[in-house]
């Protein structure tokens, strides 16, 4: 059995905190091969999830609130926003599934935010997420302006 108890959150919290990326992953799938990939997301505010789509091999995403408050947003081809839901425990949604295909990123808007994630595998580096061109790549000067500027037009806190 593997449980997810608040045990496990805290020390993930901890990590993701002391991570300079302000996030940490724990796994819970045996390896890349598995078709079902599975684990726990613990992000802080601050970190910048590069909008992605997962295509050829299209691969459904799904995310689930455990801790804090999450905002997954949708984008189109040019990079606008077609969509976005605030996901937190207890709150009015607590879930939601990205489509394969679908641009989308993740934004912490609280700290000890951890999310459920499971997404079809196998896992390969090479070819698991294809990245959004119009969107800056991760630790770019720009990526922390364009963070804010999400947060702003979607009239988060």
């Amino acid at each position: 059995m593997k449980k997810i108890d608040t045990e496990l959150m805290d020390q993930l919290t901890y990590k993701a905190r002391l991570s300079p990326r302000k996030r940490m992953n724990h796994n819970f799938h045996t390896g890349p091969e598995d078709t079902l990939q599975r684990l726990l997301n613990a992000m802080e505010p601050g970190t910048y999830v590069r909008p992605h789509k997962h295509e050829d091999p299209d691969k459904r995403e799904v995310f689930f609130a455990l801790r804090g408050k999450l905002c997954l947003v949708q984008f189109d081809g040019e990079g606008n926003i077609t969509g976005h839901v605030v996901l937190s425990p207890g709150g009015q949604a607590v879930a939601a599934e990205i489509a394969e295909r679908t641009f989308h990123t993740v934004i912490s808007l609280e700290p000890g935010s951890i999310a459920y994630e499971a997404k079809d595998g196998p896992y390969n580096p090479i070819d698991d997420k294809n990245f959004a061109p119009w969107a800056p790549a991760e630790n770019s000067p720009e990526a922390a302006l364009y963070l804010q500027g999400l947060i702003g037009k979607l009239g988060l806190k």
